[in-house]
């Protein structure tokens, strides 16, 4: 056993063909491949898919924000929504009536409740 060894290190090195080598095939390659694509799989179904629908959501939510509507921001600001823009909203903030324009993309809740 030894002695064998040390002739296919001997073979490697010197670029030859060993017999582990000899053998292998598509077929080898893809049982390689397998378990990559299977982690690739998992974390497509528990990672990307969840996030996308998430992002989604709050995309639509964003887009319907109408008048009157109860929001808060992601830095924490709860106001009702005066005026919609294209990508800002004019919301008025606390007894004062302080207004206060923000991105659509800063919308973290509507709290109003729609029925459709």
């Amino acid at each position: 056993m030894y002695f064998s060894d040390i002739l296919n290190t001997a073979r490697f090195l010197s670029g030859e063909p060993t017999s582990d080598v000899v053998g292998a095939g598509p077929a080898d390659l893809f049982g390689l491949l397998l378990p990559f694509l299977g982690i690739f799989v998992v974390f497509y179904f528990l990672l990307i898919r969840p996030e996308r629908k998430r992002s989604k959501k709050a995309k639509e939510m964003r887009d319907n924000v109408q008048i009157a509507d109860e929001v808060v921001t992601s830095g924490g600001i709860i106001g009702r929504v005066l005026s919609v823009k294209d990508d800002t909203v004019l919301i008025e903030t606390g007894g004062d009536r302080t207004r206060i324009r923000v991105l659509k993309s800063a919308i973290a809740e509507n709290r109003t409740i729609h029925d459709s």
